[in-house]
């Protein structure tokens, strides 16, 4: 059975967007092991009931109104947190991406920077990390040894032992994922080996603020204290292994350090390559459905000799003038369809854009102007494909459904006013009736 989503009071001074003023304490705050005060955390679950709230789950949202990507960052607080690492603007970061950025403005400014859905979502202090891998490409991969942003290892020259670079361990490391990362000759044995007396018995087991040393081989005493003993000095050569001979062994590992290395960058181009080619796939496949959308929809009206068409294609929800007291007016003043998130919204009529943006409890919203003095009302919708004073036909996709502002479930609220404000509202079911429309 669908949901019934229905939208609450208006209450328009409450604003389920993040507000994300920045702070001075932001800055540094992606150094859970570095000692400034506890830090505030929360899992990816948490964070992807946050942007559910905000923005119904949608990571690449941005409808024009100033606050972008999943859990709705301002623009100025993504560049004073250090998104841009990433991305330009947060909707086309990744996901883990802005999580990491989240993560930074929760240290910060703490729960009530997003001061409705963090509510909602239990986002609170003191939770678990989030299980994530922001990092972009190979070069933030390299960067992860000096960058004290992301609390990976020092490469300075207290932090080396002879020619080993020492890897301090953080929260949710394995000794496979330093392997592969800092390309660790031997795999994770190898970094096992060279650091079993720090790391002890069990291999499973590594502990924050352990230093490991990235070298295989000999296991040295690269422990918390960070000091390791100086490199045994290899015996004296025998006569028979002594010239070119004895330089053999050293060609040999750099041969196939340089192979391994060109194995994996093959392997990410071709990573990346397939990710491209998904991407464009799935807009290609997005672009072909809207045109079929219009197509669907203007062969419609045109067959039928309609001049109205619904709003969207699904059966009646909460009724018009429905009593109640979780409406403003003591009714409901539309007509509720209740259909999943992302369903293409189409204008009843032909008309002009008045409004289209956030209205409250109403969430993001189009109100059209239609050639015969009425205006039409689309409301709690993800996404709007128009702006002000645009024209638009009838049947034409003006958004997509959603569950913004004041909302039990996805649905499109739709309203008929002989005005463009709240308060003037007329049968919308009537309305289309007499246009046409069989609901």
């Amino acid at each position: 059975m669908a949901v019934r989503g229905r939208h609450r009071r208006y209450q328009p001074n409450r604003i389920n967007r993040a507000s994300l003023t920045v702070t001075a304490g932001g800055a540094g705050m992606a150094l859970p092991l570095m000692g400034a005060g506890p830090a505030q955390a929360a899992d990816v679950a948490t964070w992807e009931k946050v942007a559910a709230c905000e923005s119904t789950g949608n990571w690449d949202i941005n409808t024009g109104n100033g606050y972008y990507g999943g859990l709705q960052f301002s623009q100025s607080t993504w560049e004073a947190f250090g998104g841009t690492r990433y991305a330009p603007r947060a909707d086309l970061a990744t996901e883990d991406q802005q999580i990491a950025i989240a993560e930074k403005v929760l240290d910060g400014q703490g729960p009530g920077a997003w001061p409705t859905c963090s509510v909602r979502a239990g986002l609170a202090r003191d939770g678990a990390g989030p299980d994530i891998r922001p990092a972009a490409d190979r070069t933030q991969r390299d960067d992860r040894r000096t960058s004290i942003e992301d609390v990976r290892p020092s490469t300075t020259p207290q932090a080396r032992a002879g020619r080993a670079e020492m890897y301090t361990v953080v929260r949710g490391d394995t000794l496979s994922g330093i392997a592969e990362q800092e390309r660790v000759r031997g795999g994770w044995q190898g970094l096992y080996e060279a650091n079993r007396p720090t790391i002890g018995a069990d291999p499973d087991l590594i502990l924050p603020g352990q230093r490991l040393k990235l070298t295989a081989g000999t296991a040295g005493t690269a422990g918390t204290a960070g000091t390791a003993k100086a490199p045994v000095k290899p015996s004296a050569p025998s006569p028979e292994r002594s010239g070119k001979k004895a330089a053999a062994p050293q060609s040999e590992n750099k041969k196939t350090e340089k192979k391994a290395e060109r194995k994996t960058e093959r392997k990410t181009e071709r990573k990346t390559e397939r990710k491209t080619e998904k991407k464009a796939e799935k807009k290609t496949e997005k672009r072909t459905q809207e045109r079929a959308d219009r197509s669907s929809s203007s062969s419609s009206a045109s067959s039928t000799g309609a001049q109205r068409v619904a709003p969207v294609s699904a059966a009646l929800g909460t009724p018009y003038h429905k009593a109640g007291s979780s409406w403003s007016k003591g009714y409901h003043t539309g007509v509720d369809f209740p259909v999943p998130t992302g369903t293409p919204v189409k204008s009843v009529g032909a008309g002009t854009v008045v409004a289209a943006g956030w209205e409250g409890s109403f969430g993001y919203q189009v109100v059209v102007r239609h050639t015969d003095g009425r205006y039409s009302q689309y409301a709690h919708l993800s996404a709007i494909s128009v702006r002000n004073g645009q024209s638009v036909g009838a049947g034409q996709r003006i958004g997509r459904s959603g569950s913004t502002g004041n909302s039990s479930g996805p649905h499109l609220h739709f309203e008929v006013r002989t005005g463009p404000g709240f308060g003037s509202d007329v049968d919308p079911v009537a309305y289309l009736r007499a246009g046409g429309v069989t609901i």
